[in-house]
């Protein structure tokens, strides 16, 4: 019985060898297709971001340079619209955006914008901003709150800065954006939710600068709030 079971399996395993043969041979032009068709893709993605885009960064980073320049300078108009012979934010944004220099143009370009009173661009462009960074993602995100705030949508703001403040939790930024969440906050009149964010500030972080003064804005709040 048990040399019958064998034979079978061995047929079994024949047959099963036979139409999978039988299959590609009568496949053989789709599958070879296909084939050619993902070998294509792959190639393709790996030559678009190693040697198209690698190249395009190269160009981007040296344009950023003096667009950086005006920015630090506090020539937000340079900065954006650049100067006859350098780009600027606007232009290297529209020319290198698929890059990592096109995407921080993206952030430079939003927080010039937001400088010279232009809120609404402000927050589209930070909003496209990919702000993986520890240090600049939350800084777009709070960045988007203060065009919300000079726009008079504190609610919109409040929202932000709190986004800001969870992005990297860290004993420097978080503070900061709980602070500008608060004042906010005291803006609209709730000081009860304020008061909140002082505490938060004052309990969480206490070895920071920023803790050792919330006193006085929990008692500001207080005051303001009528709150006992």
């Amino acid at each position: 019985m048990a040399q019958e079971k064998n034979d079978d399996s061995l047929i079994d395993v024949e047959n099963i060898f036979s139409k999978t043969e039988l299959y590609f041979e009568e496949n053989k032009r789709t599958i070879t297709i296909v084939a050619l068709i993902v070998i294509g893709l792959v190639g393709g993605y790996f030559a678009y971001k190693y040697l198209y885009v690698a190249g395009e960064e190269e160009a981007a980073s040296k344009e950023m340079f003096k667009a950086e320049q005006y920015f630090s300078q506090d020539n937000y108009d340079k900065a954006i619209n650049g100067d006859g012979k350098a780009l600027g934010f606007a232009q290297i944004v529209d020319d290198y955006g698929i890059t990592p220099s096109g995407n921080l143009a993206q952030y430079y370009l939003g927080i010039s914008l937001l400088k010279t009173g232009k809120y609404e661009e402000a927050i589209e462009h930070l909003e496209d901003f990919d702000g993986e960074d520890q240090i600049v993602g939350p800084q777009a995100t709070a960045a988007i709150g203060d065009a919300y705030m000079e726009m008079g949508k504190t609610d919109e703001a409040i929202t932000y800065y709190l986004k800001a403040a969870e992005q990297n939790s860290n004993s420097f930024t978080t503070p900061l954006f709980l602070k500008k969440a608060a004042l906010a906050n005291e803006q609209k009149g709730s000081c009860a939710a304020a008061i909140e964010l002082y505490e938060r500030i004052k309990n969480e972080f206490p070895k920071t600068e920023m803790a050792a003064e919330m006193d006085k804005y929990i008692g500001r709040a207080k005051i303001m709030g009528n709150i006992q």
